[in-house]
């Protein structure tokens, strides 16, 4: 087996963020996240020899696990061989978005998938059936693309070109989806690693998901009328994968039109941030040990006193108008 040998780009820091954990829990492959927990730990400095020894696995363990992090997106593997060394690269960053260069099929190659009844040749007949049309050349190549390149099972394909027909229904002007809007899906599937009908369905459940809360998150930020901008959307996905709800951001809102007069997305953006850190998720955990109520209390109670302090009392107005008068007298 040819030695495989991993180098990060440059020196720079890699850090293991959200998304990358979050790639690494849907997977549910535990060997590929031990793995990629050891080429951090080397900064990618390590062949597939040093690697098997460091974690006591054999060398075909080891490329099995590389495979699923290359699928994922977590790391690039260089197919060309060192002839003198045997080891093949691999660079941790994700693939390259699908382009015309990477795809090198031709149409006298996707012809005979069809003409042949290979399971492509089902794809495109219920790809047909779902969209409506017949698809051109340059659609066919894509599908292909998608097939061969990105190998994901014809009932994943189907099901993710569902699932565009659905988004494009509920976010667009009705139309079937492009064949380009549904190979940029494919990719964003195959780094997540859904090869699998379970694995797809537990993914569209989860953006039903998503998407309700939203909506509620919509509606406690008193916004009407409108969907969420691209900038807005994000802040709000961020804050829905830290782990709060609409009654928590209902808090933070409230809070940032207290100080600010309006609905201000960094400052409750800051507000959020700083619950995180001290994780604190629910609006039962907020309100319980925040202590943002009890200072805001105490400082309307300061304000009150101080107003009380100085609005000069009955007795004193009845002082001051006698002395008033007295003076007029004089």
């Amino acid at each position: 087996m040819a030695e495989m040998k991993f180098t990060l780009p440059g020196s720079e820091t890699v850090t293991l963020t959200g998304q990358t954990i979050d790639k690494l829990i849907r997977v549910g492959d535990g060997d590929a996240a031990l793995l990629y927990l050891y080429i951090l730990k080397t900064q990618g400095r390590s062949t597939s020899s040093e690697a098997a020894i460091a974690l006591d696995k054999s060398k075909g363990w080891i490329a099995s696990a590389m495979a699923v992090l290359s699928r994922l997106g977590l790391v690039h593997l260089d197919d060309d061989l060192d002839t003198k060394t045997g080891s093949a690269g691999a660079s941790v960053h994700p693939p390259e978005p699908p382009s015309e260069q990477q795809r090198q099929f031709t149409e006298s190659e996707v012809a005979h998938e069809i003409l042949t009844g290979t399971d492509f040749s089902v794809v495109v007949d219920e790809t047909q059936r779902r969209l409506g049309k017949q698809l051109s050349s340059d659609e066919l190549l894509r599908l292909f693309g998608i097939y061969e390149t990105l190998r994901l099972p014809p009932e994943v394909i189907l099901q993710l070109i569902t699932h565009c027909i659905n988004e494009s229904r509920i976010t667009g002007d009705g139309r079937a989806p492009s064949i380009r809007y549904i190979e940029k899906a494919a990719y964003t599937w195959e780094r997540e690693g859904l090869f699998t009908l379970e694995r797809a369905e537990e993914y569209l459940k989860g953006l039903e998901a998503r998407k309700s809360i939203r909506g509620e998150i919509k509606i406690a930020l008193q916004i009407r009328g409108r969907e969420f901008s691209a900038t807005e959307k994000r802040y709000v996905d961020d804050w829905i994968s830290m782990g709060f709800d609409a009654e928590a951001i209902a808090i933070a809102y409230d809070r940032t039109v207290i100080k600010t007069g309006k609905l201000t997305w960094k400052y409750i953006d800051s507000i959020i941030n700083n619950w995180h850190s001290k994780g604190l998720h629910s609006a039962q955990q907020i309100l319980e040990k925040d202590g943002w109520q009890k200072r805001n209390e105490a400082n309307q109670a300061a304000w009150a006193g101080a107003n009380k302090r100085g609005e000069p009392s009955r007795e004193e107005m009845d002082r001051m108008q006698k002395l008033l008068n007295k003076i007029k007298e004089e």
